[in-house]
């Protein structure tokens, strides 16, 4: 029996059939690509924008409020208080006669309806006093350490070993104590240890994280790249 070349319509016998992808996909999956590529080759700068603008936009509460634009402060304010206390013997004051309170401070000056913390949370501050941010001194020094300790780890990249979880338990330990005693009312902590162990435990993330998330950037850009031939 004579054996007939297959049909133009049917792929040889083996190989599956393989449907043109439409020009348009072709550059859509193009774009994503260079799209991912570029936040896989500058992914500690878009990071470190991503952490300034969060710890950033909370300083402009207290400007805001200091030039009489009290709708985007309080605005700020409402946006930030699930991510933060916002308790203002534990903030920065902008603006004011000093850049931190203690509450017997806050206490002597009359200005607070009431010492439990939700009553506390909602002074924002006055004239005299100044303004609070709208994150707390914990937190604007746990990501203003990690912008610096981005930077850190790009002037060292390719150096830096990696954090092991042991060595970052040293970074949790000082923050650790130092809220929870202060939780638990054993002791008051002050704004300069809440801004040291937030200092720590930041860049303390930063060595842990960013080898890991290096090393995956790394393996997405070598294949974009060979792809492509980039």
């Amino acid at each position: 029996m004579t054996n007939l070349p297959p049909s133009p319509s049917m792929p040889p016998a083996g190989r599956p059939s393989q449907t043109p992808q439409p020009a348009g996909s072709q550059r859509v999956a193009r774009l994503g690509d260079r799209l991912v590529l570029g936040i896989a080759r500058h992914w500690v700068a878009f990071f470190g924008i991503v952490l300034f603008l969060y710890v950033g936009v909370p300083m402009l509460a207290p400007i805001f409020m200091h030039l009489g634009w009290n709708g985007p402060a309080r605005a700020i304010y409402l946006i930030y208080s699930p991510a933060c206390h916002q308790l203002p013997d534990r903030s920065y004051f902008l603006f004011g006669e000093q850049r931190v309170y203690t509450l017997e401070e806050l206490e002597a000056a009359d200005v607070l309806p009431g010492v439990g913390l939700l009553e506390r949370r909602h002074f924002i501050g006055d004239e005299a006093l100044g303004w609070k941010t709208a994150l707390c001194q914990r937190d604007v020094a746990i990501y203003g350490s990690m912008i610096l300790a981005g930077i850190v780890f790009v002037l060292l990249r390719g150096r830096l070993g990696k954090l092991s979880l042991p060595l970052f338990v040293l970074f949790v330990v000082p923050i650790a104590v130092d809220g929870l005693s202060q939780l638990f009312g054993l002791r008051t902590s002050n704004w300069w240890l809440r801004t040291l162990t937030g200092a720590l435990f930041g860049a303390g993330v930063v060595w842990l994280v960013y080898p890991y998330l290096q090393d995956s950037m790394d393996d997405i850009r070598a294949n974009i790249e060979k792809k492509y031939g980039w």
